[in-house]
């Protein structure tokens, strides 16, 4: 990653209840915060070929990092710093500063104005954004969290199942702030957390509901969730510095019907074919902007009415890498849209589908979102996506 980044030393330096996002991803599992003012040091040894890792403590900073601070020889905590730099003499210091990149621009000013102060002028001119590396870090996913991502996205669908069912929603008394609620509570029964409110929406026949109009910008109101009604949730949950992002669908079955009306299903299957069409633009080396407009342009032959705003996923729900598309700009995005594809990389596949149904005589607009991976040559949902709408009740319970 050094390499890739032409970085060969990386300092990283937070402060208690201030902590760098980058540094809170290293923090060892027994550290909730960093302590004091936490300095870390990565040096990549060109002829060793090798990167030390040290840390400008009075103590290990977990199993890998070393403390490299003799207090006796320097009281001083940023002058213990200025001789690992002297020694190693690197030709670029890597700070984390970032225009585009909140997760890569955790130095703050303080820490920044006393670095710069301590820092002799020869060493000034080699201080650079480590921007490239810092996203590099944040959005490469480890075989071994690749091996409990699957289960932490399967209980996310799990909840979303049960939440959309007969057990939770009783049509004409159920509301979708009931839901919402409810959905907070089992999160946290079970032990996890979530990243962001979750948000229950519906839509309906009514020509006086303009659910496939709402704007992103605004929150649904609370209703009471009605017999015909198509609901959707947008939920995620984190455990083991890990997040999920996802978003399907349910439909509340009329008195008399047994299965979700064909052309809602339809309409489905329309926003599982544009989750295709964008993954099957996702080519290593490729820009999230560049990505974007293939898969439009594709859309736009197979006229689907879509928008896609899909972003990485991994430490942060919204995380560091190429961004594909936004709610609100379905154009060229600035900074995070010019970003590189690369392998190793989790996304959350985020984007609708608007289609008219007829016998409502207006369009619905199916928001999906599903988490997956990409491996350098394909891509894969890491726990499946939803192909069929819930209904409720299930035809399964229709006797029982």
């Amino acid at each position: 990653m050094m390499d890739d980044a032409g970085m060969d030393m990386w300092v990283i330096v937070s402060r208690e209840y201030n902590e760098d996002p980058v540094l809170k991803t290293m923090l060892p599992a027994e550290w909730l915060n960093a302590r004091r003012r936490t300095i870390l040091v990565f040096y990549r040894h060109p002829q060793k070929n090798t990167v030390e890792r040290l840390a400008v403590a009075r103590y290990d900073f977990g199993a890998n990092i070393k403390a490299a601070w003799d207090t006796q020889k320097f009281p001083d905590q940023w002058d213990a710093l200025l001789d690992i730099i002297s020694q190693r003499n690197p030709k670029k210091i890597g700070i984390n500063t970032s225009s585009h990149f909140a997760h890569a621009d955790g130095l703050d000013h303080t820490e920044f104005q006393e670095l710069m102060e301590k820092l002799p002028l020869a060493m000034k001119s080699r201080v650079t954004s480590a921007e490239p590396l810092a996203i590099r870090w944040l959005e490469t996913r480890t075989p071994r969290e690749m091996q409990f991502y699957p289960q932490l996205i399967n209980v996310t669908h799990k909840i979303i199942a049960e939440g959309f069912s007969e057990k939770v929603i009783t049509p004409g008394i159920t509301t979708s702030e009931d839901v919402v609620w409810w959905f907070r509570q089992k999160i946290r029964d079970l032990g996890y957390d979530t990243w962001f409110h979750p948000t229950v929406d519906i839509q309906r026949p009514d020509p006086k509901t303009d659910g496939a109009e709402r704007s992103f910008a605004s929150k649904p109101k609370a209703d009471v969730i009605q017999p015909g009604d198509l609901i959707h949730v947008d939920i995620g949950i984190s455990y083991l510095r890990l997040n999920t992002d996802i978003q399907q669908h349910a439909y509340i079955l009329r008195p008399g019907e047994t299965e979700v009306p064909a052309n809602i299903q339809l309409a489905f299957s329309k926003a599982n074919r544009l989750q295709d069409i964008l993954t099957s633009h996702f080519k290593e080396g490729r820009t999230g902007n560049q990505i974007l407009a293939g898969a439009l342009q594709q859309a736009k032959k197979e006229n689907i009415n879509g928008s896609i705003y899909s972003h990485p996923i991994g430490y942060h729900g919204h995380a560091a890498g190429p961004a594909i598309g936004m709610w609100d700009n379905q154009g060229v995005v600035s900074g995070t849209g010019d970003q590189h594809l690369r392998k190793n990389t989790a996304y959350s596949i985020e984007l609708n589908a608007s289609s008219v149904i007829p016998e409502w005589s207006k369009a619905i607009r199916i928001m999906l979102e599903e988490d997956a991976f990409f491996d350098g040559n394909t891509v894969r949902y890491i726990n499946g996506r939803q192909k069929q709408i819930y209904p409720i009740p299930r035809p399964s319970n229709f006797n029982q």
